[in-house]
C-alpha cells in the first residue's frame, strides 16, 4: 500500500476548494495566531473565536505595552518594533477589537518609541540585538518613517481611538503624503491605509487622486500580470517583488480602489487566484533570509489573498 506523505490533502471525490486547500496549509504551518485569524475569518466569525485570536496576540506583548518576539516575522526576538504595533493594531481591527483599553495602552508605547518629529521608526534600535532580515536596517538613530507610522495613525483614527500621540503622528503623515513625489511600492500601501482611516475625507481624496497618479506614473503596480517584467523593480526590492492593484486597494472601499479600471483589478484578482500554490498557500515574494521567517510569512500571505478575494466577490 502506498504511503500518504504528511502535506497530502484529505482524499475527496471531487477536486478541494481554494478555501479548503488553504486551510490545510494553515493548520499544517502557520502559527497558533494565523491559526486563530483562518477561523475567524472563514469558519467561525464568533465573539468566542475572536477572543481565541485575541488571547492568540496578546503572547506577543511586552511589558512596555508594545509588541514584539517576531509578530511580524523578519524581526525576531523580543524586542517591542512600531512594525509590530502596527501588525497588532490591524489584527485586532479585523476582529472587530481595536477599541478600549487594550489599545488606549498602546499609546504608552507610541509615545515612548516615537522620533523627535513624533513619528514612529520603522525599526527601532534595540532590534541591534536580535537577529533581523538584511532588507531590514538598524541604525542607532533611525528617523521617522510614513511606513511605520501611517498604517498606526489610519487604524486608530479609523476606529475612532484617540490619544495626544495621534496630533503629531497625523500632521507627520499629511506631510509626508503629500509631499511625495517618488516613492516605493511599500510606502505607498502605508499612505493608503493613512487615508483610509483619517477622518478628513475631502483632503484624503484629494490625496489618495494625486498618489494614485504617481503610482501609475512610475509603474508601481503591474497592471497586466502577462506583462509583469515590463513594470520595474524598486531599488532594494528582490527580483520579481512586484506589486498589484489589490497590494493597495485591498477591499473595494479603499481610496486605492479608483486607481484602477475593472478590466485591470479584474486581471490582477485572476493572477491572485493563480498564485496559490500546491501546498494550499501563497508564496511570498520578498527576498527570502530565514526559513522560519519565510514559512510564517506565508501563512499571513495566505490569510490577506484569502481575505482580498472575499472583499472582491470571487469564489473561494
Amino acid at each position: 500500500m502506498a504511503e500518504t506523505g504528511a502535506s497530502a490533502l484529505p482524499s475527496s471525490s471531487s477536486e478541494p476548494s481554494p478555501l479548503t486547500r488553504a486551510e490545510w496549509f494553515v493548520w499544517q504551518n502557520a502559527r497558533v495566531l494565523e491559526q486563530r485569524r483562518f477561523v475567524y475569518h472563514f469558519r467561525d466569525g464568533s465573539p468566542v473565536a475572536a477572543d481565541a485570536v485575541e488571547t492568540a496576540l496578546t503572547a506577543y506583548r511586552n511589558e512596555d505595552d508594545g509588541y514584539g518576539h517576531a509578530l511580524e516575522p523578519d524581526l525576531r526576538g523580543p524586542a517591542s518594533q512600531p512594525l509590530h504595533i502596527g501588525h497588532a493594531l490591524y489584527v485586532l481591527d479585523s476582529i472587530g477589537r481595536c477599541a478600549g483599553r487594550r489599545v488606549d495602552r498602546v499609546g504608552r508605547y507610541l509615545t515612548a518609541a516615537s522620533t523627535p518629529e513624533g513619528a514612529l521608526p520603522a525599526v527601532h534600535p534595540s532590534q541591534c540585538r536580535y537577529p533581523h532580515a538584511p532588507f531590514v536596517p538598524v541604525v542607532a538613530d533611525p528617523p521617522g518613517e510614513l511606513l511605520a507610522t501611517g498604517p498606526v495613525v489610519g487604524l486608530l483614527h479609523g476606529n475612532e481611538v484617540w490619544h495626544a500621540w495621534l496630533f503629531r503622528a497625523t500632521e507627520f503623515c499629511w506631510s509626508a503624503v503629500e509631499s511625495l513625489t517618488a516613492s516605493h511600492p511599500y510606502e505607498v500601501e502605508a499612505a493608503v491605509a493613512f487615508l483610509d482611516g483619517v477622518p478628513d475625507r475631502p483632503r484624503a481624496r484629494a490625496a489618495a487622486d494625486r498618489l494614485g497618479r504617481l503610482v501609475r506614473d512610475q509603474r508601481l503596480a503591474v497592471l497586466d500580470p502577462a506583462r509583469k517584467d515590463d513594470c520595474p523593480v524598486a531599488p532594494g526590492y528582490a527580483p520579481g517583488e512586484h506589486h498589484f492593484p489589490y497590494d493597495y486597494a485591498r477591499t473595494p472601499a479603499s481610496l486605492a480602489r479608483s486607481w484602477f479600471t475593472d478590466e485591470e483589478m479584474d486581471r490582477a484578482l485572476a493572477h491572485l487566484e493563480s498564485e496559490q500554490q500546491d501546498d494550499g498557500g501563497w508564496p511570498v515574494n520578498w527576498r527570502p533570509w530565514a526559513h522560519s521567517a519565510s514559512l510564517e510569512a506565508r501563512s499571513m500571505v495566505t490569510i490577506e489573498a484569502l481575505l482580498t478575494l472575499r472583499a472582491y466577490g470571487r469564489p473561494l
